[in-house]
């Protein structure tokens, strides 16, 4: 947990689909504990399909939980209308693909003051737009004004969508894979720009992504999520250079700077509406099938019995 005030929480958040024609419900997030500091900068890792991006849009008020607890500022969240407008001005959300989030036949300055016409804020929109393309890093901000999508390059498209955000002020970003469409050259100053808004704004952010890489490059404290739970999470120094869970080891093994050998996971995550008993990485956990557990006498708590996120790891062996 951080040890800044959360501004933001989940507690024993679960979100379960229903199964269509009588098919089995699938459970996306399965009771997980999250908090996010002011300031703070979250990681949330995992592969696709491990619920990442269901919690993401539970936090943000999209998804009611089936249980469990939104917190904003330690209060519940409401659902009701008017609140989930006032929540959602102040916890804004950056998407992945720039060119699926803006309207192709709006200007960017059209699609820089969406925001603040839905959400009916005063003053002056011209001056409000010009900041927010400004601390998005794109200068001159009126050269931009007249632009569509189609004129810019993908990293002008993505500050474009991060300028839309700041536009209301908020105190939360939600940032889905916010560089993974983008040139491995222009991910590095949309991440050095998120960093300065933290510094100059003091703006919150949950980065959700699957590179274990830009976690260690942006991030305050990481989380681990497989299969609809958190695995491991602490201070990202601490779970990028001293791993604990097989499944963090196994994403850190992979990467180019890795000095480890690639620990290749077999199979596929289990289907969310047949999680396995016991441990639910077990049927692809190294540790398992090497005989490590076995030796550790932990095998069939592996096989039986769901280990709980205790000291930051939630793993049989640790």
């Amino acid at each position: 947990m951080s040890t800044r005030p959360p501004v933001l929480s989940a507690d024993e958040l679960r979100v379960v689909f229903p199964g269509r024609r009588g098919a089995p419900s699938a459970s996306a997030v399965d009771g997980v504990d999250l908090a996010i500091g002011a300031g703070e900068i979250v990681a949330l890792v995992g592969e696709s399909g491990c619920g990442k991006s269901t919690l993401a849009r539970a936090l943000l008020g999209l998804v009611e939980p089936t249980a469990g607890v939104v917190s904003f500022d330690g209060r519940p969240l409401s659902y009701g209308t008017r609140a989930l407008k006032e929540y959602r001005r102040r916890v804004q959300l950056v998407l992945q693909d720039p060119s699926g989030s803006l309207n192709p036949r709006h200007t960017v300055y059209e699609a820089v003051a969406e925001g603040l016409r839905i959400h009916g804020r005063g003053g002056d929109e011209r001056a409000a737009v010009a900041d927010a393309l400004a601390q998005a890093g794109l200068r001159p901000p009126e050269r931009f004004f007249l632009r569509y999508p189609h004129e810019l390059s993908g990293g002008q498209r993505q500050r474009v969508v991060i300028a839309g955000a700041l536009v209301l002020r908020p105190e939360v970003i939600i940032a889905d894979e916010p560089v993974a469409s983008l040139d491995a050259s222009v991910r590095g100053e949309i991440l050095a720009l998120l960093l300065r808004l933290r510094e100059e704004l003091g703006v919150a952010a949950l980065v959700v992504t699957h590179d274990l890489g830009l976690a260690w490059n942006i991030a305050d404290r990481v989380a681990v999520m497989y299969l609809g739970r958190i695995v491991e999470s602490g201070p990202v120094e601490d779970v990028l250079t001293d791993a604990r869970h097989p499944y963090t080891r196994a994403l850190l093994s992979v990467l180019p700077e890795s000095a480890e050998p690639p620990a290749i996971l077999t199979g596929e995550p289990p289907d969310p509406s047949r999680i396995p008993p016991g441990c639910r990485f077990h049927i692809r956990c190294p540790s398992l099938t090497s005989g490590e557990a076995a030796g550790a006498g932990v095998a069939e708590r592996c096989r039986r019995e769901e280990p709980e996120l205790l000291r930051g790891v939630a793993c049989h062996l640790r």
